[in-house]
Order: structure tokens, then sequence, then C-alpha cells
């Protein structure tokens, strides 16, 4: 009995400090991910460089192109996000609406029903996605051939 009371407390300790450290954690991965970012920008624009031949000028032109680009994306995000928000606002609303229309025609026993299916088919989009490996799997590069694969032997 004492050393499952000790097991549990541990591990209720152990889990307690795993949660203290994730906001550090996040700040570290977003710090790697930039220099991650521009270490793949210095490839890409050096394997550029080499299959295009350009010169220097026109490696200095192209840089400031990218960054002009990006200067404008960050922007228009800025700008679009209000319309964003609005908009996610709206379809939150138009599903709240969506939900109590169905609650006063069904009955509660098949409105329980419909939440889970609904529930059911939202937990396999998820699953789906992630097999797929929706975030950022990206083969091609600025017309380029797809980058290297390490092979494992």
């Amino acid at each position: 009995m004492k050393k499952l009371v000790l097991s549990i407390a541990l591990i209720g300790m152990g889990s307690f400090a795993m949660a203290q450290q994730v906001p550090q954690d996040k700040k570290v991965n977003r710090e790697e991910m930039k220099q991650k970012m521009q270490q793949k920008e210095q490839e890409r624009m050096a394997e550029m460089q080499k299959e295009l031949n350009l010169n220097q000028s026109q490696v200095a032109q192209i840089k400031d192109l990218h960054e002009k680009r990006k200067s404008e994306m960050k922007n228009s995000f800025e700008k679009n996000k209000e319309q964003r928000q609005a908009k996610m606002e709206e379809m939150k609303a138009k599903r709240q609406q969506m939900d109590n229309d169905m609650k006063k025609i069904l009955s509660p026993d098949q409105y329980d029903k419909w939440q889970a299916g609904k529930k059911a088919k939202m937990e396999q989009r998820r699953a789906m996605m992630k097999e797929r490996g929706m975030k950022g799997d990206r083969k091609m590069r600025h017309g380029l051939k797809p980058a290297p694969q390490p092979q494992i032997n």
C-alpha cells in the first residue's frame, strides 16, 4: 500500500514538473525553427545559384525580392486577421444554430447518437490528416528538384 501511494505521488510530482517546462520548450522550439528556416533559405538560394548559374547581382536581387514578398505576406496576414476572426465567429454561430435546430428536431436519444457520430467523424478526419502528414510536408521547392532524402541502411 505504501509503495502504491509513493509511486502515485512520484508520478504526480513528475507530471507536474513536466507541465512547468512546456512554455520554455515552446520558446526553444520556436528559436530552433527560425534557425532551421534561415538555414533552409540559404540552402535553397545556394541550390538556385548553382542550378541557374546566377551571378552575385542576381542573387542579391532575388534575396531582396524574397524579403519584400515575405514582408508583404506578413502585412497581409496581419491585415486579414480581423476578417478571419470574424468569419470564425460567424461559422461558430452557424454551427451552434444548427446544433440548436437539430436538438429541436431529434429526440434526446437521437441527438446523442448524432453528436457521437459527429465527434467520431471529426476524430477520423484528424487521424487521416495526421497520417498523411498534412503539416508542411512539401516535396518540391521553387520548381527545383526535391530535397535529397537521407538513406538509412
